[in-house]
């Protein structure tokens, strides 16, 4: 079940957002041609087929502006919809629904656009153990948006950022003197709730981690023989995560290796953003 984001996680984003836009004069396009007290409906659309993120979040984005818009959603995040669905209906201010307009639809399409990229590697990974997880390579800033985006395509967590776990990457081994070293600081430094994971680029490389306890592998860039070499080497003593060059033309290659993770960057440094629009209706 997908778990929404709760407002203290985002309405700063919004308010800070809104700020950007707004800058020091304020809508004056909207301030000259509306009057204070004019009003307005508009419906939140999908203008192209996706899954849907973060239609709550768009619509808190005119109430935080203006808290007598009143903003109904009609479809679920996480739910596929057709072009043509209406998301969300806002009614109130006709200056305030104006002024938020932008924002509301670049956050929307967005993280619609996210939650379509990560449903698409899952479907391509049907039949097939592996899940779908981000990355770190998240817009600055976003990072709760997109990572919330992907859940609601169908991928899981991975860890969100650099507190919530040991990834030993291959710069971190460089700098450390060689795996076991790397792993061995690592295991002195962190309590015995904290997991870790080394990243390697071979086949001996892997050999060095089996023999060292941790609890997951990156396999970085590997052929799918190499992967599938290294499942096998492995035999469910910890986690197989696949990583580098994942997209839509290769994951389903690389789920077929057995491993037990795919973390994707492309889903949310080069997904492309879903096309939504907000359409008033005329009092």
């Amino acid at each position: 079940m997908l778990t929404p984001l709760h407002p203290v996680q985002y309405e700063r984003l919004l308010r800070d957002a809104l700020a950007e836009d707004l800058g020091t004069a304020g809508d004056l396009t909207t301030d000259a041609l509306v009057a204070p007290g004019a009003r307005a409906d508009g419906a939140l659309v999908a203008r192209a087929p996706g899954r849907v993120a973060g239609i709550g979040i768009a619509a808190a984005t005119f109430t935080v502006l203006d808290p007598t818009v009143t903003a109904t959603v009609k479809v679920d995040d996480g739910a596929d919809v057709v072009a043509g669905t209406t998301l969300a209906i806002v009614e109130g201010p006709a200056r305030a629904l104006l002024s938020a307009e932008r924002v509301a639809l670049n956050l929307l399409g967005r993280m619609c656009g996210v939650a379509t990229a990560t449903a698409a590697l899952v479907a391509a990974t049907a039949g097939h153990r592996a899940r779908i997880a981000p990355t770190r390579k998240t817009t600055p800033g976003l990072r709760a948006l997109e990572r919330y985006a992907v859940r609601a395509g169908g991928g899981v967590d991975h860890r969100f950022g650099l507190g919530d776990g040991v990834l030993i990457k291959d710069n971190h081994i460089v700098v450390a003197g060689g795996i076991t070293p790397a792993v061995k600081r690592a295991r002195d430094r962190v309590g015995h709730m904290v997991k870790v994971e080394v990243e390697v680029d071979t086949l001996d490389q892997l050999d060095e981690v089996i023999g060292l306890g941790v609890d997951a592998v990156l396999l970085d860039n590997m052929t799918p023989a190499d992967l599938r070499a290294a499942v096998a080497r492995v035999g469910g003593t910890m986690v197989t995560e696949a990583s580098g060059g994942i997209d839509p033309t290769t994951v389903r290659e690389v789920a077929a290796t057995g491993v037990d993770l795919i973390s994707s960057g492309w889903m949310t440094h080069s997904a492309p953003a879903l096309d939504v629009g907000l359409d008033f209706t005329a009092r």
